[in-house]
């Protein structure tokens, strides 16, 4: 049988950019077509900030959203987790700037670094310190902004990424709704497969560390392609196992939204069809660790997502890192 869970979310809420960066957009920077994209990704557009926009607007403005949806206020919050590879400074935390902005003055708060899986990551470590501690409401949230780190001369790259914030309010379960379980797993045997090189310890941002390539995405797209429909499907298999729960169990699949070809691969193994998995890497391209908590904003304001529903939710990123769980709403 299921276990039964210890936290349930309460509302959700995202933030994405005006502007929309098309396909037909790109071929005028660089040497692609719309067609590539699409045969490739799926991907006909992204979001990307104004020149100087921090993450933090982004992230505050998510966070209030599921805030209101879930009939909270800040004052209530215990503890903010931001899931992000793109904060608006090394240091301090942006989850503690966000804590400032939306008037969170109790909560605890910092940043984790998973890149896409960053969501589901918190997800879990805010399920444990509530259970550990005793806080009794937590604010998840993914967000990045991808255009600040996106070579934009690199078509392989450049044509992948957008920019966006997602966040979800946790409290106490009741009953049989909430996180029945998660999983997470990490792989740095394969951290050159996907990383950004500049700006770390290792080539600190000095006079003579200035070359773009080192402070953009690198990413050898092939192999990364093999491992995230192997890793993503593992790690859907070992949640719904350890979960006591099959796949025809689930009305909802939100996998992470980095190419379709991927989502299509992990919803077949699963016999998962089409309408049952919710897709929108088409208008919002890779959005990183904020790719889940839009979706899954999206799913619920669309009626895809009615109370008692199963959702399994599955992610796969840089590190290399991966994560899986299933919530009953």
């Amino acid at each position: 049988m299921p276990k039964m869970p210890h936290a349930m979310i309460l509302g959700t809420g995202h933030a994405v950019p005006d502007r929309i960066l098309t396909n037909s957009d790109l071929e005028q920077m660089v040497d692609t077509s719309d067609q590539w994209i699409m045969e490739r990704t799926g991907i006909k557009e992204r979001r990307i900030v104004t020149p100087g926009t921090p993450l933090s607007a982004l992230a505050a403005e998510a966070a209030t959203r599921a805030l209101d949806a879930a009939g909270v206020t800040a004052e209530e919050i215990d503890l903010i987790i931001l899931g992000t590879v793109t904060g608006d400074m090394k240091f301090p935390a942006t989850a503690c700037i966000i804590q400032e902005m939306i008037g969170a003055k109790h909560a605890v708060a910092f940043d984790l670094s998973a890149a896409c899986s960053g969501f589901l990551y918190g997800l879990q470590i805010a399920e444990g310190l509530m259970l550990a501690s005793g806080y009794r409401k937590a604010l998840v949230i993914g967000g990045e902004i991808l255009s600040s780190m996106v070579n934009w001369q690199d078509r392989d790259t450049c044509v992948l990424f957008g920019d966006g914030a997602g966040a979800v309010v946790l409290g106490a379960a009741e009953g049989e709704r909430g996180i029945i379980h998660t999983c997470l797993g990490s792989d740095g045997a394969h951290v050159k497969l996907l990383y950004n090189p500049g700006c770390g310890s290792l080539n600190p941002p000095t006079p003579e560390n200035t070359a773009e390539q080192l402070h953009t995405i690198h990413m050898a797209g092939r192999e990364v392609f093999r491992h995230a429909v192997t890793a993503m499907s593992n790690a859907m298999q070992q949640v719904l196992q350890e979960a006591g729960i099959v796949p025809t169990d689930l009305q909802l699949l939100i996998p992470h939204q980095a190419n379709l070809r991927i989502i299509e691969g992990v919803a077949k193994r699963f016999d998962i069809p089409t309408d049952r998995v919710y897709i929108n890497v088409d208008r919002f391209g890779n959005t990183s660790s904020a790719s889940i908590p839009i979706a899954l904003d999206e799913a619920f304001h669309a009626g895809r997502i009615r109370p008692g529903d199963l959702v399994g939710m599955v992610t796969f990123g840089a590190g290399l890192t991966w994560a899986s769980a299933v919530i009953r709403f």
